[in-house]
């Protein structure tokens, strides 16, 4: 693969816009590699994140809970349970105090479908840099979150 400007063929103004788009570049190819990898399973990316939320858990916990802890935000995640549920993965029940609320737990097919997905193996996508580089970047990606998305 190129490097990110020859790829594009682009030029940007200065380094820190170029590292923002390449960001949002090298998150769209990572989708792209982790919808291939779990195409075989029949679930999204999304999907899996809650499934994997679910299990983190270990206790039912309300759909508000799960938008709140999911890697990618998604103004459909209601959707996406409910498909999880269609697929027969996930159990839903409503509050018997508040029947706003509704409480979501992974199940026994939804936990054998995530023992049978390697999350280890899509890390072809990442095999390129060294752990110590890995942590740097985890450290500049943190770095750019402090900002809470505030314009300097």
């Amino acid at each position: 693969m190129a490097e990110f400007s020859e790829e594009i063929k682009s030029k940007f103004p200065n380094e820190r816009v170029k590292a923002m788009l390449n960001i949002k570049f090298t998150a769209n190819y990572l989708d792209n590699i982790g919808s291939s990898f779990l195409k075989p399973f029949n679930i999204s990316e999304q999907q899996y994140n809650i499934l994997r939320i679910l299990r983190g858990a270990k206790k039912a916990i309300t759909v508000k809970t799960i938008k709140e802890r999911m890697v990618q935000k998604s103004p459909n995640s209601t959707r996406l349970m409910d498909k999880l549920c269609d697929k027969g993965l996930i159990d839903r029940m409503r509050c018997e105090n508040d029947r706003r609320v509704v409480y979501v737990e992974i199940n026994d097919k939804g936990l054998a479908l995530l023992n049978k997905i390697n999350i280890e193996e899509m890390d072809t996508g990442i095999s390129t840099i060294s752990n110590e580089d890995a942590k740097l970047l985890n450290d500049l990606l943190d770095k750019f979150r402090e900002n809470d998305f505030k314009s300097s």
